[in-house]
């Protein structure tokens, strides 16, 4: 028997497209624009973005976050300072704790400490997703003629059938 093969055929794989921008234009704020100034200072998208009450929010979670970072990280130092002390049987600030539960406090305020440079983390990102949101919502359209109601619902179907529920109602 005689075996016949075929070559394979590949498809030519198209070219690729190019990457096309975003157009903000029709948008009053630029929301890179905003997320960039919020990056480099944080609240500065915040101003750009014309809501400048939401800059002492944000550094008031910085500063908060800072002295929490700091509180955690004086107390971590002072108990791996007392477990130090312990193990070269020197006289500890804590002679009521014993090696576990110096170890305990020493992992209890650094993983505190550890969180809190996360939250900083953390308030950071949302300070930059909050200016770029806000600068794509700027476009928004929130005027007085926009209402949502809750009324009553009656509804006769037939001379026996009728149906008593909730409407909502959008008036835009």
């Amino acid at each position: 028997m005689s075996s016949v093969s075929f070559a394979q055929e590949r498809e030519i794989p198209a070219p690729p497209k190019p990457k096309v921008k975003p157009d903000y234009s029709s948008l009053p704020k630029n929301p890179r624009k905003a997320t960039i100034l919020s990056a480099i200072l944080p609240g500065a998208g915040q101003v750009y973005n014309g809501k400048s009450w939401k800059v002492p929010l944000i550094y008031g979670g910085f500063i908060t976050d800072i002295y929490f970072i700091n509180y955690n990280n004086r107390l971590y130092q002072v108990f791996k300072q007392a477990l130090s002390d312990f193990d070269d049987e020197l006289v500890t600030d804590f002679p009521s704790l014993n090696r576990d539960g110096l170890v305990r406090n020493v992992n209890y305020w650094r993983k505190n400490r550890d969180l809190c440079y996360l939250l900083l983390g953390g308030i950071y990102a949302l300070n930059l997703i909050d200016a770029n949101v806000d600068a794509h919502l700027s476009g928004f359209d929130v005027s007085d003629d926009i209402a949502l109601k809750f009324e009553p619902h009656y509804e006769r179907f037939s001379s026996n059938n009728t149906s008593v529920g909730l409407s909502i109602k959008l008036n835009f």
